[in-house]
Formats: structure tokens, sequence, C-alpha cells
């Protein structure tokens, strides 16, 4: 798996500040992919959503459905441990004002198809928000498997297959403001978990 370069430190100086590595399973069937490290999440912390309400909410959901071995995720060295998932980001440093540009996007997805690449088993991939489906199009489009970015549009547990035989499945963020405006709420992330693995086991309906 290609390495990440040094970051730029941003915030306090005792929090990771550098570019976040994803984590998981390496003979996943499933990934998730996110937008990029929260403020104070996984810029702090050094692990993908930990530590952040996203991560609040999502990790006693997929220890719930039992991808993971705990429900807590408060550091990267907490003990949690993923089952049959693996997951990043498709921007691996803290963007300003959370908000990663064309840029920055661009510049992250070599290290993000790295990431994809380094899991043979790799069936399903869950896009979290709009930002991370755009960007593994984008991706997807330059490995020939994408004509049209038009073409799959996103949309909560909208899946395509693509023409290597992968599918990607469109998931609202987990984010604390979706949780909070109902956007998001538990049964949803459980059903997309459950969609997810019904692909993975050859069900497409």
């Amino acid at each position: 798996m290609e390495q990440l370069p040094p970051g730029k430190g941003r915030l306090r100086a005792d929090y990771h500040n550098a570019p976040v590595n994803g984590f998981g399973d390496l003979r996943a069937r499933i990934c998730l992919v996110g937008l990029a490290p929260g403020a104070h999440g996984a810029n702090r912390t050094g692990r993908p959503f930990t530590g952040d309400g996203a991560g609040d909410f999502m990790y006693p959901l997929l220890h719930q459905q039992g991808f993971s071995n705990q429900a807590e995720a408060l550091s990267a060295d907490d003990g949690l441990q993923l089952q049959d998932l693996y997951i990043t980001n498709a921007v691996k440093c803290l963007p300003p004002e959370n908000r990663p540009s064309t840029e920055e996007f661009a510049s992250c997805r070599p290290y993000l198809a790295s990431e994809l690449q380094a899991l043979p088993s790799l069936r399903v991939i869950i896009a979290l928000g709009h930002g991370a489906h755009s960007s593994l199009l984008r991706l997807f489009q330059a490995q020939g498997l994408v004509r049209r970015l038009s073409d799959i549009p996103f949309g909560h547990g909208r899946s395509v297959q693509l023409s290597n035989g992968l599918w990607m499945v469109g998931c609202y963020h987990t984010s604390r403001y979706n949780v909070q405006t109902g956007r998001m709420n538990s049964q949803m992330f459980i059903n997309l978990l459950g969609q997810a693995r019904a692909l993975v086991s050859g069900e497409n309906g």
C-alpha cells in the first residue's frame, strides 16, 4: 500500500495533525469511504471516524451488525478491530473548513486507489456522502470503469455495478448534522449495511 507523505500540522500540538490512513480488515469484502478527517476526530486521533460525532453514531451500529469487536471508538489504540470491513477517506488530511478542494481530492486519489488495490477480496464500496462518491467516480473513470460521471448520480441506497464486477453504493453521511436533522438515522444505516452484505452474497435484488 502506498505510504502517505508527511502532512502539514494543524490545530493543537497533541493532535495527530498528519495524513490519516485507512484501517480495518485487509481481507474485507466491504470498504466504506468517507470524505476527510474531522478536525477533532481523525485529525486528533489518527484513525478515521474516531473521536467525533460521525463515528459515535457509526461504530455502535457496526458493532451491532457484526462488523467490529466493540461499540466504542475512542483512540487509535483502543483495541477496535473491524471484520469484513475496511474504512478510509477520499481526502487524507484535514481540509480547511472541512471543504476539500478539487486539488486535494485529486492529490489524494492515488493513495485511495492504492488502498482499494490492497483489498483483494473487495466486492462492495460504500460511498459515504456526495464528496466521496464523486471522488470515487473520478478514480473509476480514470481506470476505465466508468464512462460518464452523470451516469451514476449519488443517492442513498443507490447501487451500481462497475464493469469489473465491483459494486458501489451511495450512503448519506453519518455526520452529526445529518443525524440531528433526520437525514440519516440508525435504521437507515443498518439497512444500508444489510444492502451491502446482500450484494456481497450475490443477492442483487
